[in-house]
């Protein structure tokens, strides 16, 4: 495949094979071969083992558990190819770890999702392209090109081919994703819902309020990530006291930390959907009501569009 910066290049890290094979395949390219390992002391190690001079890169790698491994695959895999002389480094990235840290949670904390940025730039990556950022204005922490691409269109394909959408309410699960709820309540021409939520400390969080009447409703909640699933299970719960008849959530990462897995297989939410942005651990493949669907063809697409620069945005329009 070549593209305006000369031939296009596909580099894969250890976080999400499978999602990177998918890629390739939609791409009907192969993907270079390299080699990432680690030594006995589990530092990393990367060797590109074909010509990529004078290429149009992109590394596929996301920067879920175990974060710091894969942050760090990342970075050595762009500085190498920088030294093996690619023309354009693009760091694709389906899920990008740190992004919950886009600020000061108080006083002497960090930003760590400004400095993994400002990782990745000094390392030599020359554009990013991630998905569904937890917060938008992460795009902003990189000194270079960000494209920030949305899980949407999957999901309406996906709703709209197992729902009656004349019986579905769209819901956010907090105030914060209000917005994001919205734009898929607007698409699939569907009612929304709020649920207002007050966290009592790290890692719980209680339903207070439903702000919609959800009664006689099929509810989808819609999020960009689901961790240890507590939000999502007591959102269930309230929706369906409110007379919801069934909840179903789509989210765009499940990072499904802990007992995440059984916590949604003991819960009240009749099925959970997330993307391959990570890749499935074996507690989600096993999970009854967790279904996965590929962002492959939707990350492809917008590949093939960057090496021909051609318009990214447009695939949201």
């Amino acid at each position: 495949m070549s593209g305006k910066n000369g031939s296009v290049k596909l580099v894969a890290g250890n976080s999400n094979p499978a999602l990177a094979r998918d890629i390739a395949q939609w791409l009907n390219m192969p993907l270079t071969k390299a080699s990432v390992r680690r030594f006995a002391d589990n530092e990393v190690f990367v060797e590109i083992q074909e010509n990529v001079r004078g290429s149009d890169v992109f590394i596929i790698q996301s920067t879920s558990y175990p974060a710091n491994d894969h942050l760090m695959e990342l970075l050595i895999i762009t500085d190498a190819l920088r030294r093996a002389s690619a023309r354009r480094i693009t760091a694709v990235i389906p899920y990008f770890g740190y992004a919950r840290q886009d600020r000061k949670a108080g006083p002497r904390t960090p930003i760590s999702a400004k400095l993994v940025a400002n990782l990745i730039t000094h390392a030599g990556a020359d554009r990013v392209m991630t998905l569904d950022l937890h917060a938008g204005q992460i795009q902003g922490f990189f000194d270079i090109p960000t494209d920030n691409l949305y899980a949407s269109p999957v999901m309406v394909r996906d709703i709209k081919e197992r729902f009656d959408l004349s019986k579905v309410m769209v819901v956010s699960p907090d105030v914060g994703g209000v917005v994001r709820a919205r734009g898929l309540a607007k698409r699939i021409n569907a009612p929304l819902a709020i649920i207002d939520k007050r966290r009592e400390r790290a890692g719980e969080s209680e339903v207070m309020n439903v702000i919609g009447d959800v009664a006689g409703y099929t509810c989808i909640l819609l999020d960009d990530i689901v961790d240890s699933g507590g939000t999502l299970v007591n959102a269930a719960e309230a929706l369906l006291a409110n007379g919801a008849t069934e909840v179903y959530a789509y989210i765009t990462h499940g990072v499904l930390s802990g007992g995440a897995c059984a916590r949604i297989t003991n819960s009240k939410l009749k099925e959970l959907v997330i993307t391959d942005s990570i890749q499935a651990t074996e507690g989600v493949c096993k999970a009854p009501n967790i279904r996965t669907i590929t962002i492959a063809s939707l990350i492809a697409e917008a590949i093939g569009r960057t090496a021909a620069e051609e318009s990214v945005s447009s695939l949201f329009d």
